[in-house]
C-alpha cells in the first residue's frame, strides 16, 4: 500500500533578519561549519594575537552603521538639548581614537539616559549616557571611558561575541545574545534587536583587561594623564560598594563590572607608562566642569523626571504627574518630559490631551520614536486610522517595536490587507510577553487559514476490518477548531474521494477518522493507493 503522508513545513514565527544580514550570517554559518578544515585567521590589530575571524571589517562597519541609530533610540535617544556637550565628547573621543592602530569610522554621541553607562558597537559606533557624565571630574577621566570603548570596537570584542554565537549555536543565534537580560528585549523586534543585545552583554574578563590596558595607553598617547584611569576605576569601585539602585545595576556595573583587580592592573600600567616617559599629561578638570555646567544645573529636573517614571511604573500616576510638572517647570524645553506627559494621558485614555503633549514633544525633538508611537496609538484609539498608520510607521522606521507592529497589523487586517497584516504580526511575534503572544496568535489565525497544510499532518491506513482511516495530527501551537481534509484513493480501477471534517483538534494531538470507504473483501490493502490532502483549517 503506497500511502503519501502530508508534509509539514516549518512555520515562520520569528521575524526575518534585515536585508543584507541573512546572506551574511548564512555565509558565517557555512564558514563556521568549515572551521575544522580551514580557519579564517587574522591578526588582531590591537592585541597582535592571531584569531579566528568570521566577520570582516566591512561587515563590522555595516553592522555598526545599521544599528547605531536604532540602538540610540532604544536607550533614550540623543541628548539634543545641549548639542555642544555632544560635540565636546566627540572631540575628546576622536582625540583618543586617533591613537588606535585600527582606524574605523569612529562616532561618539551623548544619550538622554540617566543610567550611568557607555557602550560600543562593532565598527566604532560609541555612546555615553548623560548619567555617566555626572560621575566624572575631569576630561582625562572622560577620555579614559571613551578610550576603553574605542578598544572594545577596535579589538573586535563585539564581533567576537557574534562569532562565538555562530560557532556555538548557528547563524540565527547571533540575534539571541543576552536577550534574557536585555531590558528592551520585550519591545524591539527584527534586526534592530541585534544592537540592543550586543550592548547589553557583559564582556569577559580578558576583554575588559584589554580595554583597560590599551585604552589607558591611548589615553596617555593622546596627551592625558593616565592616572585618570586609576582614579576612574577607584570611583567606580567605591560607587559599586553597597549600591542597590537598579539604574547602576543595569548600567556600567552590569556590562563593565569594576573590581580592585582592575584598579591594581591600572596602577601597574601607569607605572609602566611613567617609565616609558609618559609623565605629566592633561587633567582638563576646568574644561570638563565648564562643559558639564548645563548638565549639572539641570540635573534636578532630570531627577524629578526619573522619579516620575518610577512612579508611573508603580501605577502612582497622580504623584508622577506632580513630579513631572516640577521637571517641566525647571526645564520646559526638554522633549522627554512632554513625551511622558503624553504617555500618562494615553494611559488615562485622554487621547486628545495625549496628542497635544506628543505634539509638544515632537516640536522639540522630531527624531525620537516614542513620540510617534504614542501619538499613533492615540490616533488609533480615536479612529483616525490614516494618521495612526503614518505615525506608527514613522516610529518603526526609527525603532521597530512589537507594539507598533502589532497595531499596524491590526489596522492592516481591518483594511482586509491580509498579507501586510501577517508581515506585521510575524515581526511582532518574536517579542516575549503579552504583545508577542497576541501577535503570534493573530499571525497563526491568518496563516493556518492561508497555509493549512503547514499545520496538519495527514496519512491514511487500512484498519483490520477493511475500513480506510484518515489520521490527522495538529502541529500548530494552538487548537485547530475546524478543518477539512480530503482522502483521494485508487481501489483497483476505481478512484474514490472522501471529505473528512475535523473539529477541535488540540495542539500536538492526533486523531483517526473513518473516511467512510470500506474495501471489498477481495481487495488487499496493498492494492490501495491513497493520499490525504488538507483543504482548509481555522482557529478561533
Amino acid at each position: 500500500m503506497n500511502m503519501n503522508q502530508g508534509r509539514l513545513s516549518k512555520t515562520a514565527l520569528v521575524a526575518a533578519l534585515p536585508a543584507g544580514f541573512s546572506g551574511m550570517f548564512s555565509r558565517l554559518a557555512v564558514m563556521a561549519a568549515c572551521v575544522g578544515v580551514l580557519q579564517a585567521c587574522a591578526v588582531n590589530p590591537v592585541t597582535g594575537d592571531r584569531e579566528l575571524t568570521l566577520v570582516s571589517e566591512r561587515e563590522e562597519v555595516a553592522i555598526g552603521q545599521e544599528n547605531y541609530g536604532p540602538t540610540q533610540q532604544s536607550q533614550g535617544g540623543e541628548f539634543k538639548i545641549d548639542p555642544e556637550l555632544t560635540a565636546y565628547v566627540s572631540e575628546v573621543g576622536q582625540r583618543v581614537a586617533r591613537h588606535s592602530p585600527r582606524q574605523l569610522p569612529y562616532e561618539f554621541v551623548v544619550l538622554n539616559n540617566s543610567v550611568p553607562n557607555a557602550w560600543a558597537l562593532p565598527g566604532g559606533k560609541i555612546a555615553v549616557n548623560r548619567g555617566l557624565l555626572y560621575e566624572m571630574d575631569s576630561e582625562a577621566e572622560l577620555a579614559a571611558v571613551l578610550g576603553h570603548e574605542v578598544v572594545h570596537a577596535a579589538a573586535r570584542h563585539g564581533a567576537q561575541s557574534m562569532e562565538r554565537g555562530v560557532l556555538l549555536q548557528g547563524a540565527l543565534a547571533v540575534t539571541a545574545i543576552a536577550a534574557s537580560d536585555n531590558a528592551y528585549a520585550g519591545a524591539i523586534v527584527g534586526g534592530a534587536s541585534l544592537g540592543a543585545q550586543l550592548i547589553s552583554q557583559s564582556y569577559g574578563r580578558e576583554a575588559e583587561r584589554e580595554a583597560d590596558l590599551y585604552g589607558t595607553r591611548y589615553l596617555a598617547q593622546a596627551g592625558y594623564d593616565p592616572e585618570a584611569a586609576v582614579r576612574l576605576q577607584e570611583t567606580f569601585v567605591r560607587l559599586s560598594e553597597g549600591r542597590t539602585e537598579q539604574g547602576w545595576l543595569q548600567g556600567l556595573f552590569a556590562s563593565h563590572p569594576p573590581s580592585q583587580e582592575r584598579v591594581q592592573n591600572n596602577r601597574q600600567l601607569v607605572a609602566q607608562l611613567r617609565a616609558e616617559g609618559y609623565t605629566g599629561g592633561e587633567q582638563g578638570e576646568q574644561r570638563y566642569q565648564q562643559q558639564m555646567a548645563f548638565l549639572r544645573e539641570t540635573k534636578p529636573a532630570y531627577d524629578a523626571f526619573d522619579e516620575a517614571m518610577t512612579l508611573v511604573r508603580d501605577d502612582r500616576v497622580e504623584d508622577a504627574q506632580q513630579k513631572l510638572d516640577d521637571a517641566i517647570a525647571m526645564l520646559p524645553q526638554e522633549a522627554r518630559f512632554h513625551g511622558l506627559n503624553g504617555d500618562i494621558a494615553l494611559m488615562q485614555r485622554r487621547y486628545s490631551a495625549a496628542i497635544d503633549h506628543y505634539n509638544s514633544a515632537l516640536a522639540r525633538d522630531d527624531a525620537y520614536f516614542d513620540y510617534y508611537l504614542g501619538r499613533g496609538l492615540a490616533f488609533a484609539r480615536q479612529g483616525n486610522r490614516s494618521r495612526a498608520q503614518a505615525d506608527l510607521q514613522a516610529s518603526v522606521e526609527l525603532l521597530p517595536t512589537a507594539l507598533a507592529m502589532n497595531e499596524l497589523g491590526t489596522m492592516a487586517l481591518a483594511d482586509n490587507n491580509r498579507n501586510a497584516a501577517k508581515q506585521y504580526f510575524q515581526q511582532a511575534a518574536s517579542a516575549p510577553g503579552s504583545i508577542g503572544e497576541s501577535a503570534r496568535s493573530a499571525f497563526l489565525r491568518l496563516d493556518v487559514a492561508d497555509n493549512p497544510a503547514n499545520y496538519l499532518q495527514t496519512s491514511a491506513y487500512v484498519s483490520n476490518d477493511g475500513r480506510v482511516m484518515v489520521r490527522v495530527g495538529n502541529a500548530a501551537p494552538m487548537t485547530i477548531t475546524q478543518a477539512s481534509v480530503e482522502l483521494q484513493a485508487s481501489v483497483g480501477r476505481e478512484r474514490v474521494r472522501r471529505v473528512v471534517d475535523v473539529r477541535n483538534l488540540s495542539a500536538g494531538d492526533a486523531r483517526d477518522y473513518d473516511s467512510g470507504l470500506v474495501l471489498p473483501a477481495d481487495v488487499p490493502p496493498q492494492a490501495v493507493q491513497a493520499q490525504v490532502l488538507v483543504r482548509s483549517a481555522a482557529v478561533n
